[in-house]
């Protein structure tokens, strides 16, 4: 008796195994890396507004520390320059400005969980209060409406 499906089967399951195996690691390390803030004024935080964009050589040292910031932590979710791959939400698209802040902190901080799935974790204990607005500085660098 001869059994087709079945000798199909051997051959694409564990193939498919293969292929599932490897978009598993394509986002490679997902260790939440520091951030070097220096040239950034300190903060006492929590704050709820980005308070870089007072000061134009500031914010723009911000937005060169969050470009870096962004890539090394965020890129591999929510893409580079903030472009959504659909694994993530684009980033360009948060409100521009204080519209967005309160929001942006407040994710960054605590993460993302639904029905028990953490979908962004916490980076409240990785990002000092310079980090998270550096980012922030970033985002709104490249924001589109």
């Amino acid at each position: 008796m001869r059994f087709p499906i079945l000798k199909t089967a051997i051959v694409v399951l564990p193939s498919a195994a293969v292929l599932a195996a490897g978009a598993a690691l394509a986002h490679g390390n997902v260790t939440p890396q520091g951030v070097n803030t220096d040239g950034l004024p300190a903060l006492q935080g929590p704050l709820t507004e980005n308070p870089y964009r007072q000061d134009k050589k500031v914010y723009a040292k911000a937005i060169e520390i969050g470009s870096s910031a962004y890539n090394q932590n965020c890129a591999r979710c929510h893409g580079l320059e903030a472009v959504s791959g659909g694994i993530a939400p684009d980033l360009r698209n948060l409100p521009a400005g204080s519209d967005g802040d309160e929001y942006f902190q407040m994710r960054v901080r605590h993460g993302s969980v639904r029905n028990g799935v953490t979908y962004m974790p916490p980076f409240e204990a990785t990002f000092n209060e310079p980090a998270i607005w550096a980012i922030r500085s970033y985002l709104d660098s490249v924001h589109v409406d």
